[in-house]
């Protein structure tokens, strides 16, 4: 199973070769993970890392429910499904996105951020469409104890963190340029760093609706810059994604004060329970709302900071336009020493054409 087309043969366990062939050496690694299954000495070390793990049978009105938190055995689970990303952003690479680059020839700048934009519309799209067939279909009230998670939560929780994990490594296989690193790892740090929160404070219900309005909102933006990469005319796709992100800001902050500032709040137990995964203090309530507000913050002002830049762009751009046109408008005619041009015929200064008259011979 190819992934790239090899043009050229690397040495083993070179650079280039780690990088042309990393996807193929995964698939590998996960081959012998599910060889794994079929053996019986080894079924049970290889469901850890493709089955969720720590389940409990709960007692619900509803009838028994089988329900989970977490734990270190979760790390095999994610680092399975880390292989599995990899593979996926080789397939989507390979068999979409580079036949899109051939038909536009676009620049390596541009080449760079229109591969970004497709990996990631991809993933939004079928993460906003997961999230919210969760908030659909499962009960989320159901769950007395928000200690424990349905299997479908957890399920997409982890998976989560193994996208935003793999796509550290992918910075060095798909050669991303040293001014692209920093602002990449920006938001997949974010993303990582919020995910898992949500999911070591069992705030898994709450987190689940912030990240369908985030992978939503995303999912606009980054169709936008895919359309202005095929043609520069297409922006108005942009000024939807404007609304789209002020108001996901606006409706994180809402629901983050109204679930954990006031819903959390009122609680009975507000005791920290490790053992238990109780998290609900005032110190980690306070500590949640002050990281939520700071980050969406930023993200406010960075979107303030890229109109305005925008905005003076497109008027600086105006202005150039109006200078030029008025130019134009009041270049003088031109005139010689027999008249003036009008309307592309030479005319003299009484209206009279300024040819000379041929003398008569005597």
């Amino acid at each position: 199973m190819a992934f790239r087309r090899r043009n050229k043969s690397y040495p083993f366990f070179s650079q280039e070769f780690l990088i042309q062939n990393h996807a193929d050496i995964v698939f590998s690694l996960v081959i012998f993970i599910l060889i794994g299954l079929m053996f019986e000495a080894t079924a049970k070390t290889a469901i850890l890392f493709i089955q969720p793990q720590y389940n409990v049978t709960t007692l619900l009105p509803e009838g028994e429910m089988t329900l989970y938190h977490y734990g270190w055995k979760d790390c095999a689970t994610i680092l399975f499904y880390f292989f599995i990303a990899i593979i996926l952003h080789a397939v989507v690479q390979e068999y979409l996105l580079d036949k899109v680059n051939r038909r536009l020839h676009l620049s390596k700048s541009k080449n760079t951020k229109f591969n970004e934009s497709g990996q990631l519309c991809v993933f939004h799209f079928v993460s906003s469409v997961w999230s919210l067939y969760i908030l659909i279909t499962v009960k989320l009230w159901l769950f007395l104890a928000h200690t424990h998670k349905n299997c479908s939560i957890k399920f997409f929780y982890l998976t989560q963190l193994a996208y935003w994990l793999h796509a550290l490594p992918e910075l060095y296989f798909q050669k991303v340029r040293k001014e692209e690193i920093s602002r990449q790892l920006q938001y997949i740090c974010l993303y990582l760093l919020h995910i898992s929160a949500a999911y070591l404070l069992n705030l898994s219900r709450v987190g689940l609706v912030l990240l369908f309005l985030q992978y939503v909102s995303e999912l606009g933006f980054h169709i936008a810059r895919l359309f202005y990469f095929t043609d520069e005319n297409h922006q108005k796709m942009f000024d939807l994604w404007a609304v789209s992100f002020v108001f996901t800001r606006m409706a994180t902050l809402t629901l983050m004060f109204l679930a954990v500032g006031f819903g959390l709040a009122r609680a009975e137990n507000q005791v920290l329970d490790l053992e238990m995964g109780n998290f609900n203090t005032v110190l980690i309530r306070m500590t949640v709302l002050l990281l939520v507000c700071l980050t969406q913050s930023w993200l406010l002002w960075k979107f303030i900071r890229f109109q305005l830049r925008r905005w003076r762009e497109f008027r600086h751009e105006q202005a150039l336009r109006k200078k030029a046109a008025t130019k134009q408008s009041l270049r003088p005619l031109k005139r010689d020493s027999l008249g003036h041009h009008e309307n592309g015929v030479l005319k003299a200064e009484n209206g009279a054409s300024p040819r000379t008259k041929k003398l008569k011979s005597p």
